[in-house]
């Protein structure tokens, strides 16, 4: 058989066994090409709904079938980032994370939810990735010293004895290329970190602030607000696993 009837019948195949149609799937791979470029801006515009038109349906439960959508995407998703250069480790570790998290819920919204969450988090990480062609080594030196070391108090001194390079010149590019402080940075991503924390663990806001390395709870607090516009106990109370503790009672009753 020719190339060309090999691939058509193979094309045949994936739309009859998936409901594809020529455009939904091209759009897909589009989709997940821009997942693996860390692009989250045609990301956003190409995602479309979790288990919608065209997806098949794999179980006559709502829920569990979505459940088996997202474990699919999730499969998809660790597949493509592997290609475009994360580490497997990393990439396995975040597919089972949102796996695991994708079993406790107990409503298709908390599904939804976790898609959105898990697509853009696989983005955001294959935008790290790929910012070594955007960003200068000594900036993603300077970057990576602070991922790693979150939990930890940083000081540009710290980052300058770690990368061999001086204070002066660290700041001066950084803010140049980045366009906020290094300080600035830090802060940021603590507070980004704080936010996952308080979304989906159960340790206090008193305990993530220690974690994070912030001098005094006050401080966390402080800084919590000036990124978010809310307290950490204002975070947690509107977004703690969204509506997952109503849901159960609510399974629970009836």
């Amino acid at each position: 058989m020719a190339e060309s009837g090999r691939s058509l019948t193979y094309r045949s195949f994936m739309n009859r066994e998936y409901a594809f149609k020529h455009s939904p799937f091209e759009k897909e791979f589009e989709f997940y090409d821009c997942v693996k470029a860390g692009d989250a801006e045609n990301v956003k515009k190409l995602m479309t709904p979790l288990g919608g038109s065209g997806s098949g349906v794999l179980s006559d439960d709502p829920l569990r079938n979505l459940k088996y959508h997202f474990v699919i995407t999730i499969a998809m998703l660790t597949r493509f980032c592997v290609e475009g250069g994360m580490e497997m480790e990393t990439a396995y570790t975040l597919s089972d994370l949102y796996i695991l998290k994708a079993d406790k819920c107990v409503c298709t919204d908390d599904i939804h939810k976790l898609h959105y969450e898990a697509v853009m988090d696989f983005t955001e990480q294959m935008k790290h990735i790929a910012r070594g062609n955007i960003y200068s080594k000594p900036v993603v030196m300077v970057m990576d010293y602070v991922y790693d070391n979150l939990h930890s108090r940083i000081s540009v001194e710290d980052i300058s004895l770690e990368t061999g390079l001086s204070e002066a010149y660290l700041s001066r590019l950084f803010h140049k290329e980045v366009g906020v402080t290094i300080s600035t940075y830090i802060a940021v991503k603590r507070v980004e970190t704080a936010q996952n924390m308080l979304k989906y663990s159960d340790y206090s806001a008193l305990d993530i602030g220690n974690y994070l390395a912030f001098s005094t709870h006050s401080h966390f607090i402080s800084t919590f607000k000036k990124y978010t516009g809310m307290t950490p106990g204002e975070f947690r109370k509107k977004y703690y696993r969204s509506n997952w503790g109503e849901n159960k009672n609510k399974k629970s009753k009836s």
